[in-house]
């Protein structure tokens, strides 16, 4: 899959985005190089990591300003950006399940907007557009989706939160709000940068589900074997695995 990464990648060159510790490890397992010592002194400068030829790897730091602004500064180098890491899976029917790939048809914003008594208003519902993209949410590249289709069980809006699920009622709300099967940080700063900054860069998201939604006390969780299925899709990727 690597060669057909770089082949749709404009300028031959593709950019893997995580943004914590583990979730660099892991893909680097997939990859078969060796972790950077020193990660959390390193990360803030978000230098590039080489994974192989014409692929590297960036790790942004969590949530939506490291991940934009690593993205700004990464990002326009790149024809492919692929944002990967876990995620939690949101209370709807069918929901995702844990250890599950969810590929992001759209990467949408959860929480930028107004809580009124009358509901949820957008910020673009509202008069403001986010960026120079309909609604809040960032459409997957169509050519990187079919590319990265067979690497998820389904394909389904990833919202991007700055507060995350802990309560059932904000897991419902997010849900239902953004149409999302899953939760993140990330995804839609990536993307919404990019879109900015360097729209000829085909951007996706591509997570696995770590962790259930909802009553903090009540989630399931299987951290350990969402990183290992985060290992097989980038072996996959840099193809020493199917």
């Amino acid at each position: 899959m690597a060669a057909l990464l770089r082949e749709i990648s404009k300028n031959g060159r593709v950019l893997l985005v995580v943004a914590a510790p583990a979730e660099a490890r892991a893909v680097e397992s997939g990859f078969r190089v060796a972790s950077i010592e020193a990660r959390a002194d390193a990360a803030w400068g978000w230098p590039l990591r080489p994974l192989a030829e014409g692929i590297d790897l960036v790790e942004t730091g969590v949530g939506k300003v490291n991940a934009g602004a690593a993205a700004a500064i990464r990002g326009p180098d790149f024809g492919v950006v692929v944002n990967l890491g876990v995620c939690g899976s949101l209370p709807i029917d069918n929901a995702p399940r844990i250890g599950e790939a969810v590929l992001a048809s759209v990467s949408v914003y959860a929480d930028e907007g107004v809580q009124t008594e009358a509901g949820w208003q957008t910020l673009p519902g509202m008069g403001f557009a986010l960026g120079p993209f309909a609604g809040v949410g960032i459409a997957c590249d169509e050519v990187l989706r079919g590319a990265l289709a067979p690497l998820a069980a389904r394909i389904a809006p990833v919202a991007t939160v700055s507060t995350c699920s802990g309560t059932d009622a904000l897991a419902r709300a997010v849900a239902l709000r953004t149409g999302a099967a899953a939760e993140a940080m990330e995804g839609a700063a990536i993307g919404h940068v990019l879109a900015r900054v360097s729209p000829q860069t085909r951007f996706a998201e591509l997570r696995t589900v770590s962790n259930t939604t909802g009553d903090r006390a009540l989630q399931r969780w299987d951290l350990r074997g969402a990183l290992a299925r985060l290992t097989d899709i980038a072996a996959a990727i840099a193809g020493s695995r199917t």
